[in-house]
């Protein structure tokens, strides 16, 4: 995919202008999320994947960037111009994201995409839809200590211009520890996807071991995906995935993203590591 694709995904967010503010929380089954997600539910429950998707599930600002880049790279053999066809939100649609008009959904880009697609969600376990348990689609959730989560949280919900207003630190710790921020409690997020791993055939990863040591890491999502690279293309794909070189990836760093929502002068999307 050209780079007239990523200007085209930009604009697309810029010509939204004044419709992009920051939505309001609505339950859905008892499960705060923004009003666009939650007023399209209907149709995002609804979708049937290919038994050969991949979902790759986190709780906002857990890994959720960090795997997309190492799982695509993992599937174009470390080959790193062709995982720079597209920016991540293109190349690995995230599934329940609705924005208004001429953004396309998540749902519009997969419907675009011939499977095997690597799909992004947020979604607690329980509101994923249940094709992907369906079909045995193979799925990959990353869990991040409580702790660093809520701060990457905090500092996302200023930078994002969608998001509910976070509000000070010492009310948002409260808001983050009572499950009142968008797609809910981190505690039930984590505990559910724990608990469905081996029924439902869940790779479940840890940050904190991927940054300790992301070769392993990468090497146990290679072998879940039923691949078998040589050494020197994994080599490869851990230091293309590095912190730095993620950072500096114009086509995984969110810059696609016009400073109209993602307010870098508040915070970089990468802010001071895998935040994402």
């Amino acid at each position: 995919m050209s780079e007239d694709k990523e200007l085209s995904y930009a604009d697309a967010i810029e010509e939204a202008g004044s419709a992009m503010g920051r939505f309001p929380l609505i339950p859905v089954k008892g499960i705060p999320l923004m009003s666009h997600i939650a007023d399209n539910f209907d149709a995002i429950s609804a979708f049937c994947p290919d038994a050969s998707d991949l979902l790759i599930a986190t709780y906002p600002k857990a890994g959720t960037t960090w795997t997309q880049e190492i799982v695509d790279l993992l599937l174009h053999n470390g080959d790193a111009e062709a995982c720079r066809r597209a920016p991540t939100p293109v190349r690995s649609p995230f599934l329940e994201i609705w924005s208004p008009p001429p953004i396309p959904s998540g749902l519009d880009l997969l419907n675009k995409m011939a499977p095997p697609r690597i799909i992004k969600t947020h979604l607690p376990i329980q509101l994923v839809p249940t094709g992907f348990w369906e079909k045995k689609c193979k799925t990959i959730y990353i869990a991040r200590n409580a702790k660093d989560n809520m701060v990457s949280y905090y500092y996302f919900d200023h930078m994002n211009k969608t998001q509910p207003e976070p509000g000070p630190w010492e009310g948002y710790i409260h808001k983050f520890m009572r499950g009142e921020l968008s797609w809910g409690s981190w505690y039930d997020h984590v505990k559910g996807y724990w608990e469905a791993r081996e029924k439902k055939n869940i790779l479940y990863l840890f940050y904190e071991d991927m940054k300790e040591n992301p070769r392993r890491e990468v090497e146990r999502i290679m072998k879940y995906l039923d691949l078998t690279l040589p050494d020197d293309v994994i080599s490869r794909i851990v230091e293309l995935t590095s912190f730095k070189n993620m950072k500096e990836n114009p086509m995984a760093n969110y810059t696609c993203i016009p400073k109209t929502v993602f307010d870098s002068s508040i915070s970089n999307f990468m802010r001071k590591g895998y935040s994402i």
